[in-house]
């Protein structure tokens, strides 16, 4: 597993573990500390703007609210929303690729499936979508 990919499965991680915890997001790495740089840093952009990124998905959810989905399917969607909208340089088909594989690895086949629906829509109006 590439190193970029490392880094997006552990700040999944990570953020599931803060949430579940209700710990902050530099709790959960202080117990770590021998984690990639850039999990760290993705994580804590999650962290620092979890409002902004639930409303941009909140926007592309058909039928459900973001509260209803699965806590480990909503750390794979906030990390990939959070490279579409902060990581413009980052390209969009691997973004969404490994949001994929990450879901295919922790959680189910089905989650990987809506997941693929929700962040291709979200993909879709990448330049459109204001950090904001």
């Amino acid at each position: 597993m590439r190193t970029r990919s490392k880094a997006r499965s552990r700040a999944v991680e990570a953020l599931f573990e803060a949430e579940q915890r209700s710990v902050s997001i530099a709790e959960v790495f202080e117990r770590n500390p021998e984690v990639n740089e850039y999990a760290v840093e993705i994580a804590q952009v999650v962290a620092d703007n979890t409002q902004r990124i639930d409303e941009i998905i909140s926007t592309y959810l058909a039928d459900r609210t973001i509260e209803r989905m699965p806590a480990l399917d909503r750390a794979i969607a906030r990390v990939a929303v959070a490279e579409l909208v902060w990581y413009q340089d980052t390209d969009t088909s691997v973004i969404v690729s490994e949001a994929m594989d990450i879901a295919e690895t922790l959680s189910t086949e089905k989650s990987a499936k809506f997941l693929n629906g929700l962040l291709g829509s979200i993909a879709k109006s990448r330049g459109s979508i204001s950090s904001l």
